[in-house]
């Protein structure tokens, strides 16, 4: 070694230089940088820029960052003018020990500084917007490129869009990838119609043919999407693959569900998968979102709601407010997970804060029932009357809602009752609310055949609880006419989605005494369906059909389980029911063998 040291002093550090060039280009890594860094202590400007690119890249020596930027640094200061663009890109990418002093100002404390632990990253945009313009000044197409990040990107005080543009024009022109990739971020941000789309579409293309996979991602979501280009899925496909293998995360997503959905590319759902994953592990929420969403809805197996759950989770941590509602939904109904309406209230709040609207109506629906916080229903509250002022038929119901609860501001009827006429001229919800409010007079003079109407109207569109509602309105003739047939014909189309007093309703009708014909057969299938849903008087009924023998099924065993239940259900005049039944038998234990000693 100490050979070494004297045959090297007696070599020229240019030879030196030289010497390192070749053994780097044969990939003598480590041969190389010795006869770099001996170079840069002499002094010359190119040794110290490779030798700083040999810190970052690894090349024969352990990656330091500050050590890169000790050497960018010495070399800047000579003037070499890719020594400045690249220390410029170091310090947007944050260097560890930066001070706030310029490079003029330096000393060589500060220098040694460097030298401390990298505990830091933060970007310096002062430091970097420097170097930039000095090596963008000098004719550097990188440098002009990175001054024009600084410009456009970097922090407010700094930004200057309009020259921003042209120095990503200059870069563009003198060949850099990255200031044509750069122009055309900039002229798609701008562009209000398709000359200037196509014109960002063409820097996209240069860019991406050099192979920066940011713009094959922008251009492969051009291509797919037909903006700016005729749409081509199979080209946009290829770009997302050779952009994720260089591991661009947005573009492992797209190229994830491209696979997933067979868009451009033949459909492959496990190597689709994959990809999404590898996406959301490094922090891509859409990515995340679709792997639970995945996982919500199964596929060739069963959905896993625990695996959705940690994907949602995962999305809704960093920010996606669609998975944050997902997983609202999930703790609130208790799949993958706990029932927990509390943790389902402070998901539904961060999709709803971040402007998700079917979130901010699942979160005052929670508030209704007594879950979230005060603070929860003022904001809900403010959220739809906001929204109902500009125009937002939906939100005008659920500010309408609000004011007749007392959701977040003092009951007020009158003005609830107002708001709901607004918005049922386009919401259902709002239509059944007010023909509610128009029969029971709540903040208005009762007006039973108008509100009849509104229900009606309801109905027709298909809700359920105005189907109800309205078979009930039928039965008594309240507001209109008398019409047995019809209301039980609206249980019907109630029950087929699942309603469960529609269920005994129907039973009860064609059980007798009303305009219909009487099945007691159909009628106690009816009361069964609904006993087994936990209906109280379905269950007496279904029990009275059984004991007595209505329906010319006579069973006191199951009669008695049903009486029973109902009893338990605080339905007291089961009990006669019950007392009527015959002694259930004894049951006596069999006779045991006794085993022989």
């Amino acid at each position: 070694m100490a050979a070494l040291a004297r045959l090297l002093g007696w070599v020229s550090p240019r030879a030196l230089l030289r010497r390192a060039i070749r053994l780097s280009e044969e990939r003598e890594a480590e041969k190389a940088f010795p006869l770099f860094a001996r170079a840069a202590e002499a002094g010359l400007a190119e040794a110290q820029y490779r030798t700083a690119r040999c810190y970052l890249e690894g090349g024969g020596v352990p990656f330091s960052r500050t050590e890169a930027a000790r050497w960018l640094e010495r070399a800047a200061r000579q003037g070499f003018v890719e020594a400045q663009s690249l220390l410029a890109t170091l310090y947007i990418r944050g260097v560890p020990g930066s001070t706030e002093q310029t490079p003029d100002e330096l000393s060589s404390h500060a220098a040694t500084a460097l030298f401390s632990a990298e505990e830091s990253l933060a970007p310096d945009f002062g430091k970097a917007l420097i170097w930039a313009r000095r090596a963008a000044e000098a004719g550097s197409a990188d440098g002009q490129s990175v001054l024009a990040y600084i410009l456009s990107s970097g922090p407010e005080a700094v930004r200057d869009p309009a020259e921003a543009e042209r120095w990503y024009v200059k870069s563009a022109q003198a060949g850099s990838p990255q200031g044509a990739l750069g122009l055309g971020l900039t002229l798609l941000r701008r562009a209000s119609g398709p000359e200037l789309l196509r014109e960002a579409s063409l820097h996209f293309v240069k860019a991406a043919d050099a192979g920066l996979p940011t713009a094959q991602y922008m251009l492969g979501v051009m291509l797919q999407r037909g903006i700016g280009v005729e749409r081509d899925l199979e080209t946009a496909a290829e770009l997302f693959r050779k952009a994720s293998e260089k591991g661009l995360r947005s573009a492992q997503a797209r190229w994830g569900l491209a696979l997933m959905e067979g868009l451009g590319v033949e459909r492959n759902t496990v190597e689709g998968e994959s990809w999404l994953r590898r996406a959301a592990l490094q922090g891509d929420s859409e990515a995340a979102a679709l792997v639970g969403d995945l996982y919500a809805k199964g596929g060739d197996l069963p959905p896993n709601y625990a695996e959705a759950a940690l994907w949602f989770r995962r999305a809704a941590e960093a920010g996606h407010k669609m998975a944050a509602r997902a997983l609202g939904l999930m703790c609130l109904t208790g799949s993958g997970m706990a029932r927990d309406a509390e943790e389902a209230a402070h998901w539904f709040r961060i999709s709803a804060e971040a402007g998700d609207r079917s979130a901010q109506a699942d979160l005052a629906n929670l508030v209704l029932r007594g879950a979230g916080t005060e603070t929860d229903q003022l904001r809900t509250r403010e959220w739809f009357e906001q929204s109902a002022a500009a125009g937002d038929l939906v939100a005008a119901y659920n500010y309408g809602v609000c004011l007749a609860e007392g959701v977040g501001i003092e009951r007020d009827e009158r003005q609830a009752v107002q708001w709901m006429r607004r918005a049922a001229d386009g919401v259902v919800n709002a239509q059944y609310w007010y023909g509610r409010m128009l029969l029971e007079g709540r903040g208005v003079e009762a007006d039973p055949q108008e509100g009849r109407l509104w229900i009606e109207k309801a109905a027709g569109a298909g809700m359920t609880d105005a189907q109800v509602a309205l078979a009930e309105l039928l039965l008594h003739g309240r507001g209109g006419r008398r019409d047995h047939p019809e209301a039980l014909e609206q249980f019907r189309k109630a029950a087929a989605h699942g309603h469960v007093g529609a269920m005994f309703a129907i039973g009860a009708m064609l059980g007798g005494g009303h305009e219909v014909p009487t099945d007691r057969p159909e009628a106690q299938r009816w009361f069964q369906q609904a006993a087994e849903r936990g209906h109280g008087v379905a269950q007496m009924m279904l029990g009275r059909y059984l004991a007595r023998g209505l329906a010319g099924e006579r069973d006191a065993e199951r009669a008695r389980l049903w009486l029973d239940r109902a009893l338990a259900q605080g339905l007291t005049d089961a009990q006669a029911d019950l007392a009527a039944l015959p002694p259930a038998p004894q049951r006596t234990d069999p006779v045991r063998p006794e085993l022989a000693n």
